[in-house]
């Protein structure tokens, strides 16, 4: 559902997919080639959220009042509250980024891991663990994030190629 908030209305390219399982409410601004799956919720009430450019909110994940850049991915069931995501990150499984954190460009949070209050990431870096923890990202690891986007902008054509219910009808 894309529903309307106080005098704020999602804003939704043509190129995106956002599953009609999803809520995406308020001040909220996807990019080009996106994809919102089921069971995400966006919340832009008290202030904007942002999803860049190819970039993909897997199922049960929570964004409130994020900046999540171009080219990321984040995993099934994450939290991103009032804090930044760097271009070409991926976030995975389980993990959550509070507020006023930023994951710097290129990095990996890796999946349960828990970025604290504040936290920044230098980029090109692995966050791990509870507090999370962080190292610099092997050469390796850095190079497969873009692989991770794109395979979800990939799957998101194939979505709005099998057709069904369209958020914009």
């Amino acid at each position: 559902m894309i529903r309307s908030f106080e005098d704020d209305t999602p804003v939704v390219p043509d190129s995106a997919f956002v599953s009609e399982a999803a809520y995406v409410v308020g001040d909220v601004t996807l990019g080009e080639k996106s994809s919102i799956w089921p069971f995400v919720c966006i919340r832009g009430d008290i202030g904007p959220t942002t999803v860049g450019d190819r970039s993909n909110v897997q199922d049960h994940s929570m964004l409130h009042e994020a900046d999540i850049g171009d080219g990321v991915t984040l995993g099934h069931n994450v939290t991103v509250d009032q804090a930044r995501v760097e271009d070409d990150c991926l976030v995975g499984i389980g993990s959550s980024v509070l507020r006023n954190a930023v994951i710097g460009e290129g990095s990996i949070v890796a999946a349960g891991a828990v970025v604290r209050e504040g936290q920044e990431v230098p980029e090109d870096s692995l966050a791990y663990g509870v507090p999370a923890e962080t190292r610099k990202l092997s050469d390796e690891m850095r190079e497969q994030i873009p692989m991770y986007a794109q395979s979800y902008v990939d799957n998101r054509e194939r979505w709005r190629e099998a057709g069904g219910f369209d958020i914009r009808d």
